[in-house]
């Protein structure tokens, strides 16, 4: 029987579309509408390098991609500039798009677990790479991964400046709390890939998630926080406040935003 066209359809319908220009169309949003949060504990077999050395990023980055090897041509193309600045949880990717033009000699890249939002993301960084003549969001790029339980495969130690968490999930039953994404656990997995003076950025709707999140990176040894009249004059606070889906959401509604900086501390010497 005939029908309107389900989402799937009309994603590969819209999938590498031009006007009649030749001009890349944007994704629409609405045919990649998922269910707002995932269980970061269920398997949803992910791919993931067995360690940062095994991730090709040429695929992500060919802008910045190094021309293959003659002696190892099976090995994963290097770059020319690591990735160092991650956006967890990066939703529709308002984040990454706003900040690729501001900061184009950075890499960067958002992690997100929903399979369709991940889509989303990856085909409107290709179609603004092409609307823009491949001048512009080279440097902005997607995967699917569960960064509570893979991050460290993707990172190395110390390679990252820069790390986002943007309106995560609250999770307010007591049971529910081991799934949020600032914990003492993670927190230093997030001081193992963060360089020293990195910063962790945090924002949320949700005081008491704003007050957990403080209090365990006020705990751990790795970080000190930033004092906010510091915070308020990094650049990409305000990015952060404005260009998320969940903040505009916010702004919308006249809701409170609550945001802390934490910055990676030196190691002792011993």
């Amino acid at each position: 029987m005939g029908g309107a066209p389900n989402k799937k359809e009309n994603r590969e319908k819209f999938h590498g579309r031009k006007d009649h220009n030749g001009v890349a169309l944007l994704p629409r949003k609405r045919f990649y509408r998922q269910r707002a949060h995932a269980n970061p504990f269920s398997d949803h077999t992910l791919e993931y390098p067995i360690s940062p050395k095994h991730m090709d990023w040429s695929e992500y980055y060919p802008a910045f991609a190094s021309e293959a090897s003659e002696t190892q041509p099976d090995s994963p193309r290097q770059l020319t500039k690591n990735v160092e600045i991650v956006d967890i949880g990066c939703g529709f990717g308002g984040l990454l798009m706003a900040l690729a033009p501001i900061l184009p000699d950075s890499l960067m890249l958002g992690l997100e677990i929903r399979t369709h939002v991940t889509q989303f993301v990856q085909e409107k960084i290709w179609a603004l790479r092409e609307q823009n003549g491949g001048q512009k969001y080279q440097n902005a790029a997607c995967i699917r991964a569960n960064s509570m339980k893979f991050l460290p495969n993707f990172f190395k130690k110390e390679q990252l400046s820069k790390i986002f968490i943007c309106f995560p999930d609250p999770h307010f039953k007591a049971r529910k709390h081991k799934a949020r994404i600032v914990s003492t656990t993670l927190n230093s997995e997030y001081a193992f890939v963060l360089r020293p003076g990195g910063i962790v950025y945090t924002i949320t709707d949700v005081e008491a998630l704003h007050q957990w999140m403080v209090e365990h990176f006020n705990s751990h040894p790795s970080f000190e926080r930033i004092p906010d009249d510091e915070a308020e004059q990094d650049p990409c606070v305000d990015v952060m406040r404005r260009e998320t889906e969940e903040g505009k959401k916010v702004e919308r509604n006249k809701g409170l935003k609550f945001v802390a900086l934490f910055r990676r501390l030196e190691d002792p010497s011993w």
